[in-house]
């Protein structure tokens, strides 16, 4: 009880000192941390998985959560890039391209607008935005990664059995590159520039905007064997919406993309405990340089006048409806974890509104001062003041031409264009996404409905697949 007592103690001098520092002009310094491939339920302090993340738990603990964080959308099997593309240029799925070429050229891209705010930028880890150079974006940046550490061919199809892992690919084993080309493992090496730049920033009066992209979680998932062995199989669970395999995979993605060759068909309770104690590790390898950068930030002062957000650029499946990859609409996919800390944020509040994990931009622009002309996202300060408690009232999902989705409400409504099925969910009783409604009579004109609101909310998104249906139909 006296220790709950001495961090409200603790965490209001924070706020206090925070607000204090506003008030005398100061701007507040933006940590932006992002991870990859990383689902909503994978912070050990929501309570929904037996994961060890105590440094991102501190942040739940001493900030805000939002419960339900939404990735947009992609054009393409690289969901990260559209919502990289998304998150620096500030445009929605479909302009976001375009909105990357023109924000280049109109210094409007993220980091280019903090710039023109008075903030010194720095930038490490995955990049990963077509068109754009992180190298000339940013006042300073180190070890960018264009994509995704080099996956090797022993790491696909794995593992077939106990037998097949011992023979095979190890995590912990550097000779296939990945995340250990280079010699150091790939978030050390950022947790080692994120100190370092802290350490610099330390003699700088100058407001800074920190941009650090961890290519965690993100497959090939390697992490030093300690941090295996802390995941035995037996502490792992299979999720209870687990198939051998998705009965629209061919359709909705293919069976043959990437990211679902990396287990072997039909998914097994083996090969799924197997990815997941991998995912989990690297989450919690991840976490612990976390807590690197956050003691840095202590020891370099400006920790009361910082602003941290954490976040993800999508979710991810590893075995949760037959599926590897993030490539679909469920919840597990599209949702991530989103967490902000800072002087005038209160301590362990839950924000349940839906938001766009792409909100952090024009949020990090609202904190600086700066204009948000041509930003689509909206800035969640609103949210956070207790000034609102609505933001957006339905959320967009799109997956290339075969998936669409809308999240309205406690309903979700999945369109599979290329398979001709359509799906529906009450997510309030049905949170693992398990029971159909689409067939039952009874919710005909609930599923009518969400249909409809998908078409005017495409409409006002420019989707393309609105224009090439109709293209089709004048052809006729």
């Amino acid at each position: 009880m006296m220790n709950r007592m001495y961090r409200m103690i603790a965490a209001a001098a924070l706020i206090a000192v925070g607000l204090q520092a506003a008030a005398e002009g100061q701007p507040p310094n933006v940590i932006f941390i992002f991870a990859d491939d990383m689902s909503y339920e994978t912070i050990g302090a929501a309570g929904m998985l037996d994961i060890d993340t105590p440094n991102l738990d501190k942040l739940v603990e001493n900030g805000a959560s939002f419960t339900h964080a939404y990735n947009m959308g992609a054009w393409g099997g690289a969901v990260c890039a559209a919502s990289r593309s998304m998150l620096n240029s500030g445009r929605f799925v479909w302009q976001a391209q375009d909105g990357v070429k023109a924000g280049v050229k109109t210094q409007r891209m993220w980091s280019q607008r903090m710039q023109n705010a008075g903030y010194q930028t720095y930038m490490t880890g995955k990049w990963h935005v077509p068109g754009a150079d992180a190298a000339d974006l940013f006042n300073v940046s180190k070890n960018i990664r264009g994509g995704m550490p080099k996956q090797t061919p022993e790491g696909y199809n794995r593992p077939k059995s106990p037998e097949d892992y011992e023979n095979g690919w190890k995590p912990w084993e550097t000779k296939y590159g990945g995340f250990w080309e280079g010699g150091t493992h790939w978030s050390e090496v950022l947790a080692d520039d994120a100190v370092g730049y802290l350490e610099t920033a330390a003699q700088d009066d100058k407001p800074f905007f920190m941009y650090l992209a961890f290519n965690a979680s993100h497959d090939p998932r390697q992490s030093p064997k300690e941090y295996i062995d802390r995941y035995p199989l037996d502490r792992i669970q299979l999720p209870e919406n687990f198939l051998p395999q998705y009965p629209y995979a061919d359709k909705i993605c293919g069976l043959k993309l990437r990211d679902e060759k990396l287990m072997p068909y039909p998914r097994t309770e083996y090969a799924v405990k197997v990815h997941r104690q991998e995912y989990f590790a690297l989450i919690t390898h991840m976490d612990d340089q976390i807590g690197r950068i956050f003691q840095a930030l202590e020891k370099s002062g400006k920790a009361d006048n910082t602003y941290i957000v954490f976040t993800a650029d999508h979710g991810l499946a590893v075995g949760h409806h037959g599926l590897s990859g993030k490539q679909n609409m469920y919840d597990h996919s599209v949702r991530v974890p989103f967490l902000v800390v800072g002087p005038d944020v209160k301590p362990g509040i839950k924000i349940d509104a839906p938001i766009y994990l792409q909100d952090a931009m024009a949020t990090s622009l609202d904190l600086a001062g700066a204009p948000m002309d041509g930003v689509d996202f909206k800035s969640l300060l609103p949210l956070l003041r207790g000034e609102a408690d609505e933001h957006y009232p339905e959320i967009y999902g799109a997956y290339m031409n075969r998936q669409r989705m809308i999240t309205r409400g406690d309903w979700k409504f999945i369109s599979y264009p290329t398979a001709d099925v359509e799906r529906l969910f009450n997510l309030k009783k049905d949170p693992n996404e398990m029971n159909d409604l689409a067939k039952n009579p009874e919710y005909a004109a609930k599923l009518k409905q969400m249909r409809e609101a998908l078409t005017v909310l495409s409409k006002k998104l420019d989707d393309p697949l609105l224009k090439a249906s109709k293209g089709k139909k004048n052809k006729k």
